[in-house]
C-alpha cells in the first residue's frame, strides 16, 4: 500500500497520473489531505473510480488518541498516539505566549539508550515516516481546535537515525500543500550523530538544530549516552562548528542537570571551556526523575550556579521551565506506564 500523505505534489501528481488519472486530481488530493481527512471516501470532488483506486492501493497516515494527560498546572497535554500497525507513539502539546509548540516522535523506541531516557527502556520497533510525524501535529490541532506554529522533533527516538524520513517530513510540513509551518518554527534534535550533522548542515535548512550533550567529558558522556563511544565529544564539536560555519545558525545544546552526575563547578568551567566562542545557547533541564534510573535533578541552588558560570564565561545559557510537572511530560513514560496497565 501506497503511503499517499508522504508524497509531495510533483510525486502525486506523478503516482496518480502513471494510473491513468488526470494531473490535477492530485493537487484536489493533496487539498483533501491538507484539510485533515482520515478516508478517501470523504474525498468527495473525486471521481468513484479514482476513489476506488485509492482505497485498493493507498492509505492515509492517521494517529488516534489513545491516551492523554493535561497538566492541572499549566495546561500541557501529553499524548500517547496510536499508528495504524498498533504502535504507540508520544507527542507533547505546550501553550506559550507565542502560541501552541508541539514535541513529536519520529520513531517508536529509541535504540539509542541513554540512560536518563525513559523511551529507550521501552526497545525498539521501527521507524516513523514524514506521514506518521505530520499526522501527530493533525491530531492534536483536531482535539483542541487549534493552530500549532512550532515543532520540536524532540520526543521518541533519534531524529538523525531517521534521517531520510525527518527531512521528508521537514520539506512536507513547511510546504504550502501542507501545514505550511516554517522551517524557522521546527527544530531538530539529535544525540551527535555525526555524519548526520554533516549532512543536514549542507542542506542549509532555516530549521533549529540542538544537541544533547550533557556532559564535557568523554568518560561519563560514555556513561549515560553510549553513542559517545561511537562519536566522541571533539567530534562532535567539529561537526557543530561545520555547521555554524555552513548555515550560520545558533547551536542550542541540551543539558540534563543530574545531582552529584554532572552538575558540579568543575562541571560547569568544563562546558565552558568546550563550547567558548560558539554562537550557541546552553538549554539546562532539571533531569527528569525516570523510574529505575536512579537520578535525581539538581537542586535549584544548585542549577543557579551552574548557569552563572556559563553566563559569567559569556555563554548565554537559562534553565529551561518545566512545563507538565504533575503528569508524565518526558517521552517514553506515558507509553511505559499505559502498557504496563498503569493508566
Amino acid at each position: 500500500m501506497t503511503d499517499i500523505k508522504s508524497m509531495n505534489l510533483s510525486e502525486l501528481t506523478a503516482y496518480l497520473t502513471d494510473s491513468g488519472f488526470e494531473k490535477f486530481r492530485a493537487k484536489q488530493v493533496l487539498d483533501w489531505l491538507k484539510n485533515g481527512v482520515s478516508s478517501f471516501e470523504e474525498m468527495t470532488n473525486l471521481p468513484k473510480k479514482l476513489t476506488v483506486f485509492l482505497e485498493d492501493n493507498a492509505y492515509i497516515a492517521s494517529a488516534s488518541v489513545e491516551r492523554k494527560q493535561i497538566s492541572r498546572i499549566d495546561g500541557t497535554v501529553k499524548y500517547l498516539f496510536k499508528l495504524y500497525d498498533g504502535e504507540y507513539v508520544e507527542s507533547v502539546l505546550m501553550n506559550y505566549h507565542h502560541g501552541y509548540s508541539i514535541c513529536i516522535s519520529t520513531q517508536v523506541g529509541c535504540k539509542m539508550g541513554c540512560t536518563f531516557c525513559a523511551t529507550g527502556k521501552s526497545g525498539f520497533s521501527r521507524s516513523l515516516t514524514a506521514s506518521e510525524m505530520i499526522a501527530q501535529i493533525e491530531a492534536a490541532q483536531k482535539d483542541n481546535n487549534i493552530r500549532i506554529s512550532n515543532v520540536v522533533l524532540m520526543g521518541m527516538g533519534e531524529p538523525f537515525d531517521n534521517y531520510e524520513n525527518v527531512i521528508r517530513f521537514l520539506r512536507l510540513v513547511s510546504s504550502e500543500d501542507s501545514l505550511n509551518i516554517g522551517m524557522r518554527h521546527i527544530t531538530i534534535s539529535t544525540c551527535g550523530i555525526v555524519p548526520r550533522i554533516y549532512d543536514f548542515a549542507d542542506l542549509k535548512l532555516q530549521c533549529g538544530l540542538s544537541i544533547s550533550l550533557h556532559s564535557p567529558y568523554n568518560e561519563k558522556r560514555s556513561e549515560t549516552m553510549p553513542i559517545n563511544r561511537r562519536y566522541p565529544i571533539a567530534d562532535l564539536i567539529k561537526a557543530c562548528r561545520y555547521y555554524l560555519d555552513k548555515t550560520n545558525r545558533r547551536i542550542s545544546f541540551e543539558y540534563a542537570l543530574i545531582a552529584g552526575v554532572n552538575d558540579s563547578d568543575k562541571d560547569a568551567e568544563a562546558l565552558s571551556s568546550l563550547l567558548k566562542g560558539m554562537l550557541c545557547h546552553i538549554n539546562l533541564i532539571p533531569v527528569n526523575n525516570v523510574t529505575g534510573a536512579g537520578y535525581t535533578k539538581s537542586t535549584f541552588k544548585r542549577q543557579q550556579s551552574f548557569m552563572n558560570i556559563l553566563s559569567s564565561r559569556g555563554l548565554n545559557a537559562t534553565v529551561r521551565r518545566t512545563l507538565g510537572a504533575d503528569i508524565d511530560a518526558s517521552c517514553g513514560q506515558l507509553k511505559r506506564n499505559y502498557q504496563k496497565g498503569d493508566v
